[in-house]
């Protein structure tokens, strides 16, 4: 954990700057992209405000504010349980529905949501094995130009997870109704805020600086609004394509929750407090998805 010191004013200045420049682009791009088919400028300004969660999410290490291993965990947690209640109420089952819309049987229907949970799982776990971040932070015995070129592959490794989480939101405002697609995209982007810490937190720790940490942490979300356009574009370009997108995105989801996100909260041994958040994050999304629909 780091310990807390004075707010400089150039401190202040930078992450107001980070801050500013998010909300800016998010403000602005409604005037900028008003040409865009809708589900495509939803999906974009969704894929944006996941990025600029994550990039909320490294203001304490930018700050050199100090924070618990127990807030921290409660956070992911929280998070965890979030995303697990989008995967199930905004995805599965709206995929289930469209592939009982298309024609197909109950027992088709499930089966085909079921073959596609289990795609999505097996693209992320391929895509882990493009980009490993073992040992990129180890930062003795290098030069300068070794630490930065491990530096980008940590955060290329961390980037890795967040696509099928950007395809996510892609795939739920092409396809489901835009109050479930902004439920999914509000999980997903509270979720984002304990990531980006992670990411900077890492780095700091392994001997960074505040505000490389802080970017290289912002910039492990960028992929996010990328992903998202694909997938709503995928939708878009066939329909039939609906209920595996939507299966498959769930399938991601699912993996992400399982493979790092708990892992991570409970790695520290708050055991108790994770799951305690995971249980309440899953309880608030489950509310907020079912009164919106």
């Amino acid at each position: 954990m780091f310990r807390s010191s004075s707010f400089t004013p150039g401190r202040l200045l930078t992450a107001a700057l980070i801050v500013g420049l998010c909300a800016l682009v998010l403000v602005r791009s409604p005037g900028v992209l008003a040409a865009m088919p809708p589900p495509v400028y939803h999906t974009l300004i969704g894929g944006l405000w996941a990025a600029a969660a994550t990039a909320v999410g490294t203001l304490p290490v930018l700050l050199s504010q100090s924070f618990s291993a127990r807030t921290y965990d409660a956070a992911l947690g929280l998070g965890g349980g979030i995303m697990l209640a989008a995967t199930s109420f905004s995805l599965v089952l709206p995929a289930i529905a469209a592939s009982k819309g298309a024609g197909n049987t109950p027992m088709a229907a499930s089966l085909m949501v079921g073959g596609g949970i289990l795609i999505g799982m097996l693209i992320v776990m391929l895509l882990e094995r493009l980009v490993r971040s073992d040992n990129v932070l180890d930062n003795t015995k290098s030069d300068n130009a070794n630490t930065l070129v491990r530096a980008w592959l940590f955060v290329g490794a961390v980037a890795i997870h967040n696509i099928p989480e950007g395809m996510a939101i892609g795939v739920g405002y092409a396809g489901v109704d835009l109050s479930k697609a902004n439920a999914l995209t509000t999980g997903i982007a509270i979720q984002d805020i304990p990531e980006g810490m992670v990411v900077a937190m890492a780095l700091r720790v392994a001997g960074y600086g505040r505000l490389f940490s802080a970017a290289l942490g912002t910039l492990s979300g960028v992929v996010e609004p990328i992903g998202a356009v694909i997938g709503a574009l995928m939708i878009e370009a066939s329909a039939a394509l609906l209920p595996w997108g939507l299966a498959g995105a769930a399938g991601a989801m699912l993996y992400v929750i399982c493979h790092d996100v708990v892992p991570e909260a409970q790695r520290r041994g708050n055991y108790g407090t994770a799951s305690f958040s995971l249980v309440i994050g899953f309880i608030i999304m489950m509310v907020l998805d079912t009164a919106m629909g």
